[in-house]
């Protein structure tokens, strides 16, 4: 996965549009956005629901260059963008991504649970007070993302109760991933593996001063292959790092305990457990995804979680249950099927 472009300020910024031949408007917040199935997802439920709405990116490609990745707008500063929604009538939520997730947090009227305990903010949705006024709440549907691809896609719900799990990365996902395993799946305690020892110690102190008077299944950082085999083995991961092959030591020593908590390589057909692989672009099939098949282990595609969040999202947007309305999860799927194995194929060319 090729390294985040960094931005300045020689970089224009990206207008906020509000099109005219639309009735709603959403937005995608963040920058770079680098080919994001978010407006896609979106615009099929939309159209499956009868709605003109659509949404935006607030990144896009500028000029010309060979290089990769190219050249990206800007996204417009927190204050003006948030001044910006809050006069748009057409407004009708956000997706919030990198490098506002965390930064966006104080600017807004609310927070849910999920957004305190992940830490970051990846949703703006509208709520109606009493008063007739609307507040602007942040909430983190990465949580709900990941919480039904394990569920959905795993042989029972029962095989994750009072069973260790494992996280692999430091950021973001670490942290949703973290309160998922906590709150909804019942780890009894949750190893952490990861190249950069600050991160998680980070991640440590937050949770320490975040959950310092309830019990919760405790986190345990895991930096040695031996402990690694040694331990209760896990029987979820999740894996939240870009899909390049170690370097340094720290990176080689973080993916030799990886392999140790996957095992050898099994010949039995039965399944060790489940991996949910939150790295699917540019291709969805991972080299941990490959190391974990052959250890014997169901690797969930990361697309599952984009699905899962982005049909959250559209929940929160249009107040509807958009996935028992018919055809609107099958659509969903298919649409993000064809355009990873699009992205595939090219990527193989």
């Amino acid at each position: 996965m090729a390294a985040p472009q960094i931005v300045n300020d020689a970089q224009p910024e990206e207008p906020i549009t509000s099109p005219a031949e639309l009735d709603g408007v959403a937005y995608l917040y963040g920058h770079p956005l680098l080919n994001s199935l978010s407006p896609p997802l979106h615009k099929t439920v939309y159209s499956t629901l009868g709605l003109n709405w659509g949404q935006i990116p607030l990144s896009s490609v500028y000029g010309t260059s060979a290089t990769y990745p190219p050249p990206y707008t800007r996204s417009p500063p927190i204050d003006k963008y948030l001044a910006a929604i809050k006069a748009n009538p057409k407004f009708v939520g956000s997706s919030v991504t990198m490098p506002h997730k965390v930064a966006i947090m104080p600017h807004l009227d609310d927070l849910t649970e999920d957004a305190k305990q992940a830490g970051a903010c990846n949703t703006i949705f509208l709520r109606e007070e009493q008063d007739g006024s609307r507040s602007y709440v942040g909430t983190n549907t990465d949580c709900i993302g990941i919480r039904e691809a394990l569920l959905q896609n795993s042989p029972s719900t029962e095989m994750f109760q009072n069973k260790p799990a494992l996280i692999v990365g430091g950021g973001g996902t670490a942290r949703s991933a973290i309160y998922v395993l906590r709150k909804w799946l019942g780890a009894s305690k949750i190893y952490i593996v990861n190249r950069d020892a600050s991160e998680v110690e980070t991640i440590l102190s937050e949770d320490r001063e975040r959950n310092s008077t309830s019990a919760q299944a405790p986190l345990i950082h895991v930096t040695d292959p031996a402990v690694a085999a040694s331990l209760e083995a896990p029987v979820a991961i999740v894996s939240g790092i870009p899909n390049y092959p170690p370097k340094t030591p720290e990176e080689i020593n973080a993916r030799e305990v990886l392999q140790a908590f996957l095992g050898e390589t099994s010949s039995s057909g039965s399944i060790k457990g489940v991996i949910l692989e939150m790295c699917y672009h540019p291709v969805p099939w991972t080299e941990i995804a490959q190391l974990a098949s052959t250890a014997g282990w169901k690797v969930i595609l990361g697309s599952e979680a984009l699905i899962w969040q982005g049909l959250e999202q559209a929940r929160l947007w249009t107040g509807q249950d958009v996935v028992a309305v018919p055809g609107v999860v099958d659509k969903v799927k298919d649409m993000v099927a064809k355009s990873l194995a699009e992205r595939s194929s090219k990527s193989n060319l």
